[in-house]
């Protein structure tokens, strides 16, 4: 039998995809090899969606398009996304001109001179999370040909962002069960930890182009922002319950949650095997500094002003805005005037007064966060 002769020649274009890279750079990546092919894909783009709000959500974009970062639209207000869901099939537009300019995307999509747009749903076990969006700047290029090589990259992306977010989603399902069970015991609420996530997001997003922050890193701070007092689990309910002021044993114990926060996501990381995730260090911060204070006053490690990492920063402001504005059986709750002007007052000495200010400037986003997650009557 002849010898036949190995071959190591061949270069896999895909291989760095296998790589340690953040969501991001992975798609560069696609594109880069897809641009080989097809020189007029000028962009391709993942929007994922919050069902809670309504709000579609720019994740990640392979070009720089900056007026297409930090975006969010309602998707019920998008009669076209919404026929490519109900027809359940991707959408093909090889002349965007047809789309009246008066809709946002559609404007911004123009005056960047997009000019032809294929547009994929993702699914995850049957459910809608988002969109797959590839951009040209050429009319008229989408066409059969191309499009039955460009469906496999869709569907390779939409599995990667399915990968990266059911992995994280398996992190934090763990970490609110354990959350949930600390939460049986005290009063705190769903709906604040709806809120108060959103509220973190809203800060993030304020503050993107100052601390260029990409869409990625907004959603993981969103994302993670509910777990902030997992610590609590290990705070005795004589503690965690009590209504009046704690006494100086009592707070010395209370404030142990937070680095014991940052002990159970740990070990939650190591069991899920969930280490390596990008922007891991995103939750343990959340979780062991968000009650550092900007003048070095706070705990468990007195950091001061920007050594404290921005997310914990941006949580924190969330976190004790939410806590003002919401009733508990010890407190009535405070105003959004009366919370705004408290926070005013701790801007530059406990706060960050960068988080204070986005917080501030988005008054119309809180109010409409509130009237969707409202508590009931008793709290709930």
């Amino acid at each position: 039998m002849a010898h036949v002769p190995e071959m190591f020649e061949h270069e896999d274009p895909l291989s760095p995809l296998g790589d340690r890279l953040e969501l991001a750079d992975k798609l560069a990546h696609i594109h880069a090899t897809l641009r080989e092919r097809f020189r007029f894909l000028d962009r391709i783009a993942c929007a994922v969606y919050d069902p809670k709000t309504d709000l579609l959500k720019t994740l990640l974009a392979s070009s720089a398009d900056g007026s297409l970062s930090h975006y969010q639209a309602r998707l019920s207000e998008a009669r076209s996304l919404m026929e490519i869901i109900e027809s359940g099939r991707p959408r093909v537009v090889n002349d965007l001109s047809v789309f009246p300019a008066a809709r946002a995307h559609s404007r911004r999509i123009a005056e960047l001179g997009y000019r032809a747009s294929y547009t994929m749903p993702m699914y995850a076990r049957g459910e809608f999370f988002g969109f797959v969006f590839f951009n040209s700047l050429r009319d008229g290029v989408f066409n059969e040909a191309v499009l039955r090589q460009l469906d496999p990259f869709g569907h390779l992306v939409s599995l990667m962002v399915i990968h990266e977010l059911s992995s994280m989603r398996t992190l934090l399902a763990s970490v609110k069960t354990a959350r949930d069970l600390m939460h049986a015991r005290d009063s705190e609420t769903g709906s604040h930890l709806d809120r108060m996530s959103r509220y973190a997001r809203l800060i993030a997003s304020g503050l993107a182009e100052k601390h260029a922050l990409s869409d990625e890193q907004i959603e993981h701070i969103f994302a993670f922002a509910p777990l902030h007092d997992v610590g609590k689990i290990g705070v005795p309910d004589g503690i965690l319950l009590k209504a009046g002021r704690l006494d100086a044993a009592e707070y010395e114990a209370m404030k142990g949650h937070a680095r014991r926060g940052r002990e159970i996501i740990d070990a939650m990381l190591g069991n899920f095997d969930l280490g390596r995730l990008p922007y891991i260090d995103i939750l343990r911060n959340i979780a062991e500094l968000h009650h550092e204070a900007w003048d070095g006053s706070g705990y468990p490690h007195g950091r001061q002003g920007d050594a404290i990492p921005l997310e914990a920063r941006i949580v924190a402001v969330a976190d004790v805005f939410d806590a003002l504005t919401s009733r508990r059986p010890y407190k009535e709750a405070w105003s959004n005037d009366a919370a705004f002007a408290l926070l005013m007052q701790l801007r530059g000495a406990k706060l960050d007064p960068d988080c204070v200010d986005a917080l501030v400037a988005g008054r119309a986003e809180v109010e409409e966060i509130q009237r969707l997650f409202r508590e009931d009557p008793l709290g709930a």
